[in-house]
Parts: C-alpha cells; structure tokens; sequence
C-alpha cells in the first residue's frame, strides 16, 4: 500500500499556477501568439498540416485555446473541414463552447492573425513555452518528491530521466530532408568507403568471415547476440571488443550486469596470454617465463581504449546517460551490454517482464539512433532450444521474454556449438555463428572454432591447433568455464 502511494505521489499532477504564485512570477506563456496560431488556423485550415506534428493541446497555456487547438485537430485527423462553423459545432458537442467564451471568441481569433506564412515559427515559440513549463513541473516535483523518506533514491532518479528524456525527444524531433540533400550525404558516404582500404563501413569485429558479411557494426544499429548459456557469449563479445579496442584501436565500452569488472579482466588476460585460467587465478604458481609472457602480452591490453562499467541491475535510464557520457566525453564508438534480460526497466513495468523487456529493447534501438553507434547486446534463449528434439539450431522464435527483440535489432546473431548437444566429435571446438536477422545484408553462417583454454573464439582459418588435438581442451572445459564464472569478486564500476 504505501509504496502505491509513494508512486502515486511520484505520478501527481504539478499545479503550474500554484507554483508561479510561491515564486511571484507567471509561468511562461505566449497568450498573443497563441491566438496567433489557432486564429490562422481558422482562416487558413491547410496550416494544421504544418504544425498538428509539432504542437499538442498542451502546448498551449490558456485552457480555453487548450481545448479549441484539441477541438481542430480532432476535425482533422477525421479529414473534416476546419473553420469558425465546424470548430464551434465541434465545442459545442463536447460541452467546451460556452466555456472557452462561446462563438464570439472564435470569431475574435479570426480577426488576430498576422500572417498565416508566420504560423510555423510561431508554432515554435509555443513549443518552447511549453518545454519551459514542462522543466518548472518536472523540478519542482523532482524537489517535492526528494523530500518524500517512503521513495527510493533508484525511483526518484528513474522517474526524473524519465521525465527528462522524454521531453528532450519533444524538442529533438528531426525534421524531413530533400533528396538531393540526402543524395549528396549518400555520394559523400560511398566516396568515403570507396577510399577505405579495409572495404568495411561500420566497427570491425576482428573477425574476417563475420565483417565480410557485416562490413562490420553500422552506426545506428542494435545488434542481439543470442545463445544458450554456457555457448560462450560473454567470450564472444569480449573477444571482439579486445579486437576493437587493441587491433583496430576503436574505443569500445563494455556494460557488464553478470560479471565484475575484475572478472572480466581476467578472462581477457587468459585469452591474450594463453595462460591457463587456473594460473591466473591464483589456483597455481606461475614460472619465470610465464610471468615475462603475462608482462609482456599485458602491456598492449593496458593502453587500449576500453571502457568497462560493471553496475549490477543498471536502469536503461542509467545507461542512457552513461553511454551518452562516454560517447561524447570519450569518443566510444560502439557500445556491448552483457546482457539485456539483466537490466531494468521502467518502475511501473515492474512484474510485467515480457512489456519491461521490450521497454529495455525498443530504448536500445532509440539510443543507438541517439548517439550513432552501434550497441552490441547479448540475450538469453529459451529453455525450448533444450528440448526440441532433432536440430537444435537456435530460431528467431527461441528469443526469450519478448518478441520486440526479434523486430527491433537491426541484426539478431545466434552462437550455436554442436558438441555442447553431444554432436559430432569429430569437429571439437567447431562454432557457428548463425546471422539470422540482417535488415541491411544477408543472413548465412560464418564457422569459427571455440579453445576452451583461452576462452577465445577465432577464425576457422587463423587456428593454431588442428581440430583433432583439441579434445583434450574440451574435455577441460567445465572446469575452466566454472572457474571463470565465480563470483568471489567485489563489484564495483571501473575504467580499464
């Protein structure tokens, strides 16, 4: 009950007047060009195109242009003429006319307009009157609810992004560019990558098979990598941000909610030295030599441009403003969550975990559109994949608690290891990483192979060791995997 309330507080309508009255100014308002605007839009009608995108009821201040503006663009969005009769009919049936100062009123707007040409920018100035308003309430609660002991510090932040970004996208609404301009930036964008050498367009993943396919992480996209537990998705992604970081030196941030940050560091470490994860782990000593290998690969990890943040149960609001922070601040140019299922939604959402993921999904989509980046993203399958007899490839429609995942990634990858289901040994280590989604390429497999011991994944064609000597290597591979995955670390979020 009482955390009903608390969020029913949270939720409250903020009194505007009341506000500017404790303060001793008026809120802002523009009366006059309010007038301005629903005046041309009587005389004038094909105005209401121009600006029923940009403008709402709320927009305007005055209660009684509120419900004329709401009264038009409802005649509207119904395809019905626009003008004093039908405006005033419309009022009329709704209860409104005599309160917004019956037909004499609109008659008085008709007679208010300037220029019907101006309706536009003046459209825009009631936009930012309303912005105005909107971060006076949105303060003023922030401040009110602050002083509320019953609410959570995670709720008031939550709710405050919330509000925040929400009125942000209202003011960062692009506008519809001609095609010749989009031509031109089309023209400079192929002349660019016709002069790359590397013929990739997006962040390399290291991975040769898997960029030809890709032409490497476009900006912009939302790409899911999906698997089973214990296919290795967090080795996956990790080898490709060490491969992004210290290869191609793009800067990368990694958000792990399952692992430390020390954990994963120590994994890159195994797979960087080729030392095993019980030496590194302090489980037994390591030689001279070994220890001038681990200095020595070390030294090239270090200086790489590698972001990792490892807060437990981060908010999508939270790692809006986190990755926003590091792209502008610190020039990342692609982004890895481990994984999504882990993070949290909006409080309101809370139990309802299909609408709470895709929540967490479709915001992915918009941040990487926001920032230009691509965000990598790993999700768990479901238990199905498990019991499904036959084929166990993993589907589109094994993707577990939402199927938003499936319709808003730019690009779904699945990591499917045959021997994990007791296929054929003949192939130990053998890896396929399934593209199974592409909106702008094609879908296929690209093989790769799996080493246990350096929990890596590389090219088929780079492998070091030939497929029939690394049984030994699987057979190991529980005791590595479980000894990477302890969780004897203390979580705290790092720089590295």
């Amino acid at each position: 009950m009482a955390k009903r309330e608390s969020n029913k507080r949270a939720n409250s309508t903020v009194d505007l007047n009341t506000i500017g009255l404790e303060m001793g100014r008026k809120p802002p308002q523009a009366i006059d060009v309010e007038e301005a605007v629903l005046g041309a839009l009587l005389v004038e009608p094909e105005c209401v195109t121009e600006i029923m995108d940009s403008l709402s009821p709320d927009c305007f201040y005055k209660e009684a242009n509120k419900k004329i503006f709401k009264a038009i663009l409802g005649l509207a969005q119904r395809h019905a003429p626009v003008d004093i009769y039908t405006v005033s009919n419309e009022l009329s049936a709704t209860g409104d006319l005599e309160l917004i100062g019956g037909v004499h009123y609109l008659s008085q707007l008709s007679l208010r307009i300037g220029s019907a040409t101006h309706v536009d920018y003046h459209a825009k100035v009631l936009l930012q009157k309303y912005i105005q308003r909107e971060l006076i309430s949105i303060s003023y609660e922030v401040q009110r609810n602050a002083f509320d002991d019953t609410l959570s510090v995670d709720v008031l932040l939550d709710d405050a992004q919330q509000k925040l970004f929400t009125l942000t996208e209202k003011n960062m609404r692009n506008e519809s560019s001609t095609i010749h301009g989009l031509i031109n930036l089309a023209l400079d964008d192929i002349e660019k990558y016709q002069n790359n050498d590397s013929g990739l367009s997006g962040v390399p993943s290291g991975y040769a098979k898997l960029d030809e396919k890709t032409l490497g992480w476009q900006p912009s996209d939302l790409i899911i990598v999906a698997a089973r537990p214990s296919m290795g998705k967090t080795a996956f992604v990790l080898n490709m941000a060490r491969n992004m970081a210290v290869d191609h030196n793009v800067p990368v941030a990694f958000f792990s909610l399952e692992m430390s940050s020390l954990q994963l560091i120590k994994r890159i470490i195994v797979s960087e030295t080729g030392l095993s994860a019980d030496k590194i782990r302090g489980g037994s000593k390591l030689s001279v030599d070994e220890w001038n290998v681990l200095n020595d690969r070390v030294g090239a990890i270090a200086n790489a441009p590698f972001w990792v943040d490892d807060t437990p149960s981060l908010s999508i609001y939270e790692f809006r403003s986190k990755a926003r922070k590091l792209v502008n601040n610190a020039g990342v140019k692609a982004i890895i969550i481990d994984y999504l299922q882990l993070m949290t939604g909006p409080p309101e959402l809370k139990g309802l975990r299909e609408q709470e993921v895709a929540h967490i999904s479709r915001s992915l989509k918009a941040i990487a559109k926001e920032l230009n980046v691509p965000i990598i993203a790993l999700s768990q399958l479901s238990r199905q994949v498990e019991t499904r007899g036959g084929n166990r490839r993993p589907m589109l429609s094994d993707l577990r608690e939402s199927g938003a995942i499936e319709q808003d990634a730019d690009l779904v990858i699945f990591i499917n290891r045959p021997e994990y289901y007791g296929g054929d040994r003949s192939s130990p280590g053998r890896a396929e990483i399934i593209i199974a989604k592409h909106r702008n390429g094609e879908v296929g497999d690209v093989n790769m192979v799996f080493i246990p011991s350096e929990i890596k994944f590389v090219d088929e064609d780079h492998l070091s060791i030939p497929l029939p000597e690394m049984e030994d290597e699987l057979d190991n591979y529980q005791i590595i995997k479980s000894g990477m995955n302890s969780s004897d670390f203390t979580m705290n979020s790092t720089e590295f």
